[in-house]
């Protein structure tokens, strides 16, 4: 048996384990890195870059379909050639993930562990058979893995999640895609754009992360009108067969349907990564998913010397989030005791749909209605976005009735990745609405649409101080 003692101990060689890696060896601390997986994130590998990837494709397919409504004409048809759509898609992929191995391979070998990681107790990790380590603070950074209902299972070996979706030579002729979230609007519409015939199934109405009735009632009609999209499915049956899968369901009209498919693809959530860890190990207390209870700011789980970051503390699982919680961790986990909270920045999100999706602060669903406005614009009758003929979409922006503040947004409609950047900045520099209109706007530009929202809230919250019972309640 090997043993190993460092001061800081990294499960995770993700964008978070890395981060924390880099942050612990900053501060002055021998730090190792423990990884029984494939090295490479889940961002390069199978997220961020090779879904980004097949919508740059899916969108350079799609951008003939309006050309007749600007007066421009296009001879014969074009063609998607799915094995080359693929070979690039995994080619620029494995270009992105040599990146992240290049910094991996920066790390000394004698601080590289291959294995999975479980904790013996507080202070001990072994790895495999054959590695101890005794370590002074750890970091937990093991990331996430998709969750499948049980009902998908009966599409056997055609059942697949998007990690697998890349690793196809070819594209197929229809897919069955399961959940109308970040990862299946995007995939989906990418896939429907190729050529391939996509039905999207979901459960309980949500569609991708909005929770603004209205916006969310625009997204759902937006995407419906380019492939089938039943938020809230009633499915009767999941069949495979020896080279498809049979799916009998009730479709949005109340009849009963039956659908062939080549794949279900499960983009029905993420789980965290702590089955195997040997939590109940340690002295740690943990949530009823086995997640060990944290504080968001330091990431220190409890009072101890162990700190969780990225996907696997199920919060907020974006890349750059990520980053910035290895970075907590590792820096707190270094200069343990003298835990300090980190920077935390405005919420962000934003789904490379077209029309795109983008969250900022607070959702709507953790506003209460009584002590806000909503500011709104649509995008149908926008100037920069009609001329562009990308007039869909729906803007909210929310603010506070007794200060003014800008709290959030919730949005479907053109450029909202970059509109949802304006609008973290400004939240996170604390701006209130009044102070936002201050800003500039060219013309013609789609965050005019914006300035219109924000208008709109102004109004809005003029009206509302004029109401001294709202103001009260």
């Amino acid at each position: 048996m090997q043993n190993i003692v460092t001061d800081v101990a990294v499960i995770g060689a993700g964008t978070a384990g890395l981060a924390a890696c880099r942050a612990a060896v900053a501060a002055g601390k021998r730090a190792v890195v423990i990884e029984g997986g494939p090295y490479g994130t889940t961002c390069a590998r199978v997220g961020c870059m090779p879904s980004k990837l097949l919508i740059a494709a899916a969108e350079a397919a799609h951008s003939t379909a309006r050309w007749a409504e600007f007066g421009l004409r296009l001879d014969g048809k074009v063609e998607v050639d799915g094995r080359a759509v693929m070979a690039r898609v995994k080619r620029e992929r494995d270009r992105f993930v040599g990146f992240v191995l290049d910094g991996i391979e920066s790390i000394p070998a004698a601080d590289r562990i291959r294995g999975y990681a479980r904790f013996v107790d507080d202070r001990t990790l072994q790895v495999g058979e054959l590695v101890s380590i005794t370590f002074g603070q750890a970091v937990i950074a093991t990331g996430s893995s998709p969750s499948i209902p049980p009902l998908l299972r009966a599409a056997g070996n055609r059942l697949i999640v998007n990690d697998d979706v890349f690793a196809w030579d070819d594209l197929p002729r229809a897919v069955a895609v399961f959940g109308p979230g970040v990862i299946g609007l995007e995939l989906g519409q990418a896939l429907h754009r190729l050529g391939v015939e996509v039905h999207m199934f979901g459960r309980g109405g949500p569609v991708g992360p909005l929770t603004d009735p209205q916006v969310r009632d625009y997204a759902a009609q937006a995407f419906r009108s380019e492939f089938y999209l039943d938020p809230d499915a009633g499915i009767e049956s999941i069949v495979s067969t020896e080279d498809e899968v049979v799916i009998r369901f009730t479709d949005l009209a109340g009849q009963p349907r039956e659908l062939r498919v080549d794949y279900v693809i499960a983009a029905t959530g993420r789980i965290p990564n702590v089955r195997g860890l040997g939590l109940e190990h340690t002295s740690l207390r943990l949530d009823k998913s086995g997640v060990p209870l944290f504080d968001l700011r330091t990431l220190q789980c409890g009072d101890s010397h162990i700190f969780i970051a990225g996907d696997v503390n199920n919060v907020l699982p974006l890349l750059h989030e990520a980053a910035d919680e290895g970075r907590i961790a590792g820096e707190n986990a270094a200069r343990f005791p003298d835990v300090r909270p980190g920077l935390r920045r405005a919420p962000l999100a934003v789904v490379f749909s077209d029309p795109q999706l983008a969250m900022v602060g607070s959702r709507y669903a953790d506003l209460d209605p009584n002590r806000i406005v909503v500011g709104e614009v649509s995008f149908e009758d926008q100037g920069r976005s009609r001329v562009m003929l990308r007039n869909r979409g729906l803007l909210h922006v929310y603010a506070d009735i007794a200060t003014g503040r800008f709290l959030g947004a919730e949005m479907i409609g053109p450029d909202a990745e970059h509109i949802g950047h304006l609008l973290a900045w400004a939240l996170q520099s604390g701006h209130t609405i009044e102070r936002m209109l201050e800003m500039p706007f060219y013309h013609p530009v789609v965050e005019e649409g914006l300035r219109t929202a924000l208008r709109d809230a102004k109004a809005k919250l003029d009206r509302a101080r004029r109401e001294p019972a709202r103001l009260a309640a």
